[in-house]
Parts: C-alpha cells; structure tokens; sequence
C-alpha cells in the first residue's frame, strides 16, 4: 500500500518561489530571540549573548544573513 496522497497539492517542479515569499523580514524589529532562534540554536543566556552583539554590530541585517 503506497503512503501518499493522490490529492495533496504539489507546485509544478519547474516553479520558482515569488520574491515576495523569500524574505523573512515582516516590518518588525528583530529581537535577540528572532536570531537564536533562527540560527538553530537553544534559547540560553549565553546565545542570547551573542545574538545581541551581532544585532549590536549588524542591525537587523544579521538575521537576513541567516535565513535563506
């Protein structure tokens, strides 16, 4: 018995993703948490450290750096 899903949509495979969908800022500030979290790493006191000196030196830009 196969497991997939006759109906579950599937773009095409020759899409391209739209530019507006690509991009993860939402007009909001980023936080310390946003770039942690981000980054893949565990919300601890020492990543939040390090991901305010990043936001210090890069400005919201570090988290664009991050994700795709």
């Amino acid at each position: 018995m196969s497991t997939s899903q006759p109906h579950a949509f599937r773009p095409p495979e020759d899409s391209t993703t739209p530019d507006r969908l690509l991009h993860a800022r939402t007009g909001t500030d980023v936080s310390p948490e946003d770039l942690v979290l981000a980054s893949g790493k565990d919300l601890t006191p020492r990543n939040l450290e390090w991901a305010k000196r990043k936001l210090a030196a890069e400005g919201p830009a570090a988290l664009e750096k991050l994700l795709p």
